[in-house]
């Protein structure tokens, strides 16, 4: 079972980095989970942000953000829109289940005829 983030929007904020005070480069990232197993592909509904500068290269974590950034941040959480939670289920599923479904049937016919 292979879990992976995958980023699903990028807002570029003009806001102050808290490190080197450049109102360039200071961007917030969403990402979503992504679970990739033998069997099925799903999008989970867990979330996950990250605020970087790509001024300094460093993460901007919530103790370092100032009141600016946590209205900017309040106000693009509530315009985000994840993508639908889903799950897809891959041709190896289907393989099982049918043939399931077969010794299935046939266990009942054979009982049914004798």
């Amino acid at each position: 079972m292979a879990k992976q983030w995958i980023t699903v929007k990028e807002v570029a904020l003009n806001n102050n980095c808290p490190e080197c005070f450049s109102k360039d480069g200071l961007g917030l990232t969403y990402k979503q989970e992504f679970i990739d197993t033998k069997f099925s592909k799903s999008i989970t509904q867990n979330i996950s942000t990250e605020m970087h500068c790509s001024t300094c290269n460093t993460i901007i974590y919530p103790e370092r953000w100032t009141e600016d950034i946590e209205r900017i941040y309040e106000y693009q959480m509530k315009a985000f829109t994840p993508k639908k939670v889903s799950k897809k289920f891959k041709p190896l599923f289907w393989v099982i289940i049918g043939i399931t479904l077969a010794l299935l049937i046939t266990a009942i016919a054979l009982l049914i005829l004798l």
